[in-house]
């Protein structure tokens, strides 16, 4: 069998060949030159279906594409999600939320887009009540779940690449534009959890990733902005199996870091089975684990890992669009100082930051409590509404 990494490289050279080339029965020389590939670009789409429960209609219609995006090393690669847009009859440009989900798993079965025909994908009941308010739905599945490759769980750059290329996606697929969505359509970022840090991550580089988009506003919650010390915090805690998932997500980014030599034998079994298997699984095998459990040397005490952890830091640039930002102060998993501290960041950079603390919070109550003021915070950005903050309180 091919190395997944070989099978991803010709997947996305044969996508760029049938981009450039038109892969018919023409000559090239009989029709005009085709634009190269780009990040957003979609490769293939499908009708799928959307399902917040099993068997739950909805008045959708839905898309399972693939498209072009970027790793966090820069290198070009495909990504797979879905784009989900209400049957409602809406004339001329809506609004387009790129969501971002949290924590699925490792494995390509976890992804998004599987999940949604089948009415199984977590979130599925909180992006149902945004195609209510008639705004479009551009869901990514990130770098490998879904595609050939491993899953670069918890590597900010990739997955902020994704959300935002997500988007252009979106506005690139014609059975969508002819629904409403259009370069002209409002966008807004939206993500908790895993999808708070991605979310995070696409607007910190909206303006120089993808500066075309219209982004009103990003709404993010539970965000895991400084993976040190989350890892830290879950050290043989209720989140250790999220960490070890976390470690094979850098990992799969950055083959160098060679996890596979800090493993032992339970360290080597545990992450084979979480690759395997999805997010309630692999957290309830991984419970109060100690990465002394299941490793020869914390890797994440060496240099080079500690230099690749903090290349997913958020708060070291300024989102060039408002954000609603919001955190439980009893998380359990994300600790709430973690939260204040890239509300501080993000003001200090002079950035315009609606913080909202969700009282008693942990962290599942936070992102169901926190998603309607958020989505409603939202609808003021594409109603023009001015979004002031509260940094100074």
């Amino acid at each position: 069998m091919q190395p997944r990494s070989t099978v991803l490289t010709a997947l996305t050279t044969v996508a760029a060949l049938s981009l450039t080339l038109g892969l018919t029965g023409s000559s090239a020389a009989a029709r005009p030159a085709a634009a190269p590939a780009a990040p957003g670009d979609v490769v293939t789409s499908s009708p799928t279906s959307f399902h917040p429960l099993p068997g739950q209609p909805t008045l959708t219609r839905a898309w399972h594409i693939t498209y072009r995006s970027t790793t966090a090393k820069g290198a070009p690669n495909i990504v797979s999600g879905t784009v989900i847009v209400p049957k409602d009859g809406h004339q001329g440009p809506r609004p387009l939320i790129t969501y971002a989900v949290g924590t699925v798993g490792l494995s390509d079965s976890c992804a998004p887009s599987a999940g949604f025909p089948k009415g199984t994908t977590m979130e599925a009941g909180l992006i149902q009540r945004l195609t209510d308010r008639g705004w479009a739905v551009a869901v990514t599945d990130y770098e490998g779940l879904g595609t050939p490759g491993d899953h670069t769980y918890t590597v900010g750059r990739a997955e902020g690449q994704a959300v935002l290329d997500a988007a252009r996606a979106a506005q690139r697929l014609p059975e969508a534009a002819a629904a409403g969505v259009t370069p002209s359509s409002p966008v807004g970022i939206m993500g908790y959890s895993q999808g708070g840090q991605a979310g995070s991550w696409a607007a910190e580089l909206h303006r120089s990733y993808a500066p075309e988009l219209r982004v009103k506003g990003t709404a993010t919650g539970g965000v895991p902005a400084d993976l040190l010390k989350v890892a830290d915090h879950n050290d043989g805690n209720v989140g250790a199996g999220l960490i070890l998932m976390a470690a094979a997500g850098q990992n799969a980014a950055y083959p160098e870091l060679h996890l596979e030599k800090y493993l032992n034998d339970k360290g080597r079994r545990y992450v084979d089975f979480m690759r395997n298997n999805c997010v309630a699984v692999g957290t309830i095998a991984g419970l109060f684990k100690k990465m002394s459990d299941v490793t020869v040397k914390n890797p994440f005490h060496e240099p080079d890992w500690q230099r690749r952890l903090r290349d997913s830091r958020l708060g070291t640039r300024t989102p060039d669009a408002p954000v609603y930002l919001y955190h439980g102060t009893a998380d359990e998993l994300i600790p709430y100082r973690v939260g204040t501290r890239l509300r501080a960041d993000w003001c200090g950079r002079g950035a315009t930051v609606q913080w909202t603390s969700i009282p008693f919070g942990e962290h599942v109550l936070g992102a169901i409590v926190g998603s309607i003021p958020a989505a409603n915070w939202l609808a003021d950005r594409f109603a023009g509404e001015p979004a002031g903050g509260n940094c100074g309180r």
